[in-house]
């Protein structure tokens, strides 16, 4: 009997050997397995995937809300052009063009904030914003139709702090309230509100339109007859007949609304509205799910101010308000209403962001 000691059964391996026999070199078990590469998460994200990742800000923007105040904007610049294109250049839609862009930055710098830091800048903001309203009284201010609420800067450009001072009074009002204290203060200010002449001029020539058709219940006159002028589906953009021939007085600004009841009809109007509509929903949205009182003040604040500036402005172009010199937001020509509207919407987003979890 052969002795069984260095033998192996036919198919066993000895240590340290390969299938063939040949003995095995150290490594070699795993010289056909594939190399450890580092997986997708170790690599760095690229910028699109940084920008829609769970936890970017982008993903916690309100985007039904910024849509919504893009296409007040777009719709805007045409109504803006069509205003002024018997002017024969584009000065004044490149200027709206260049007002959107700037607006839009401002309001990303801001969104990105923590709302709670708004605390901090309102008494700054409503500081500036007293300083300017101040400024515009002495010779740096510029009167426009009897009101003397702009400022002159070099290179032919104006401010109106007034269109600030709106954000500011909402800033500020939204911390005195969030103490429950300050109440009575703010009361206050509205009641020492004092009408100069040519506000009371407008407020008479509202309850009296037919008094002075061609003097001060003019502007009220003609842009009634351009709103009903329209129609349904309007005479066309580009191609309405009083507002070519200028017959409404600031068609570009104040009744901005009037280009569009001409040129785009009822059916025209009823979209700016409805995106107005979208834009204060989603105001009060944003209120309603806010971590805490003072972000609910500030962007039901907001939404009151989109609301009362929307209705006068359309109201007056209808003959249901009086004439008061109100920009409708995001669609009137204007750098400093477009700048502080989009800064408002910047402070919507940033509430938005930090919105309760169980809203």
């Amino acid at each position: 009997m052969s002795s069984a000691r260095g033998t192996s059964r036919p198919g066993s391996l000895r240590p340290g050997s390969s299938p063939g026999g040949r003995p095995r070199r150290p490594g070699a078990a795993y010289g056909k397995l594939a190399p450890v590469r580092p997986g997708p998460a170790s690599l760095p994200r690229s910028l699109l995937q940084r920008a829609f990742a769970r936890d970017s800000r982008l993903r916690r923007l309100d985007w039904l809300l910024l849509v919504t105040v893009l296409a007040l904007s777009f719709i805007g610049t045409l109504l803006v052009w069509s205003a002024t294109r018997g002017a024969g250049s584009h000065t004044y839609v490149v200027k709206q063009l260049v007002n959107i862009v700037i607006g839009l930055t401002l309001m990303m710098l801001v969104s990105v904030l923590d709302y709670r830091q708004l605390r901090l800048y309102a008494p700054v903001l409503y500081a500036v914003s007293l300083l300017g309203l101040l400024a515009a009284l002495t010779p740096l201010g510029t009167p426009v139709n009897g009101s003397k609420s702009w400022i002159t800067l070099p290179a032919g450009f104006q401010i109106e702090p007034s269109e600030f001072g709106k954000l500011a009074i909402i800033l500020m009002s939204a911390i005195f309230l969030s103490e429950a204290a300050g109440a009575l203060a703010v009361v206050a200010v509205l009641k020492l509100h004092l009408l100069h002449a040519y506000q009371l001029h407008r407020l008479t020539s509202f309850i009296n339109p037919a008094a002075d058709p061609t003097g001060t219940g003019y502007n009220a006159a003609q842009a009634k007859i351009a709103v009903g002028s329209g129609g349904m589906f309007g005479q066309g953009l580009f191609h309405g007949q009083m507002i070519a021939g200028n017959f409404v007085p600031e068609q570009h600004t104040d009744f901005i609304f009037a280009v569009a009841g001409e040129e785009l009809g009822f059916a025209g109007c009823a979209v700016i509205i409805g995106l107005l509509a979208i834009l204060l929903l989603r105001a009060l949205r944003i209120a309603a799910t806010a971590d805490d009182q003072f972000g609910m003040l500030v962007a039901a604040g907001i939404a009151i101010w989109f609301a009362v500036q929307s209705f006068i402005n359309i109201g007056m172009t209808v003959g249901i308000m009086p004439v008061t010199g109100l920009p409708l937001p995001f669609v009137s020509y204007g750098g400093s209403a477009m700048f502080a509207d989009m800064i408002a919407i910047g402070a919507l987003q940033a509430v938005h962001r930090h919105r309760s979890v169980f809203g």
